[in-house]
């Protein structure tokens, strides 16, 4: 990824976001509640995980509302952009094979769709935040970087994704199954003190695991961010970023061909 490929990136900005918006609605055309699912699915969710680890397995935590809904907000983010981003490519087989731009253009774009549509859950967490009282502090100017690394994971994952989904389908099957493997060992429904000492190490490699954590120390708890966290973050997003262009750059020229 070069600074004259990002110039390019930038040409194209208009047609990205085109992209993204004609994804999100797309994704609620036809549906009766339309954009109202963006509010209810995370609601529905937070209802029926709030009873059961607060009511039948006791956990007793501060906010917990606020603390699982926010994990649930971002991993919804990871787990959308990266599956409309994987498919971003053997989905417009057409656009792919008859008219040239950036290929990469279309899982950023997935991407931007995925951040729509938990801007309107976001919405939902700030009622909530209003509700039960929970003053934001300083810290919270730390949120942006911290949503960034996010953006930016989620982008690298979904560039690899959709490049190597091209050449083996198998790939979305997988990727599913491990997306619904990290969804319990990450500390969604719970803290990462869960873990045994010597296991919490290894689930902090996650980067997502410490995204969601500096998310709710920042945002819920009024605490900043750990420096050894936001250089793990920063340093992971880089790493994914340039490790999904490189695979995605390998694969591209066969991808009409493929598709």
């Amino acid at each position: 990824m070069s600074i004259k490929h990002i110039a390019n990136l930038y040409a194209y900005r208009q047609l990205i976001w085109q992209l993204a918006w004609s994804e999100f609605k797309l994704r609620y055309k036809n549906s009766v509640l339309g954009y109202f699912w963006s509010l209810l699915e995370p609601l529905l969710m937070l209802t029926v995980l709030y009873y059961v680890f607060s009511h039948l397995m006791r956990l007793q935590i501060e906010n917990y509302q606020l603390f699982l809904l926010l994990g649930i907000i971002i991993w919804n983010f990871l787990s959308r952009a990266t599956g409309i981003g994987m498919n971003s490519i053997v989905g417009k087989p057409s656009l792919i094979k008859k008219i040239y731009f950036p290929r990469d253009i279309f899982v950023i774009s997935s991407c931007l769709t995925a951040l729509l549509m938990s801007v309107f859950e976001s919405i939902v967490f700030a009622l909530f935040m209003i509700y039960f009282k929970v003053p934001l502090s300083i810290y919270v100017l730390q949120a942006p970087v911290i949503l960034i690394c996010l953006l930016i994971l989620s982008v690298g994952l979904s560039l690899a994704l959709a490049a190597l989904n091209v050449i083996y389908r198998d790939v979305q099957f997988i990727w599913a199954v491990l997306l619904q493997a990290g969804y319990f060992a990450t500390p969604i429904m719970y803290t990462i003190e869960i873990f045994p000492a010597d296991l919490r190490s290894i689930a902090l490699l996650n980067p997502i695991a410490r995204v969601i954590i500096a998310a709710r120390d920042t945002i819920i708890y009024s605490s900043p961010v750990q420096t050894n966290d936001l250089v793990f973050m920063i340093v992971a997003a880089v790493v994914f970023l340039f490790a999904g262009y490189f695979i995605f750059n390998r694969i591209e020229p066969r991808f009409a061909e493929e598709i």
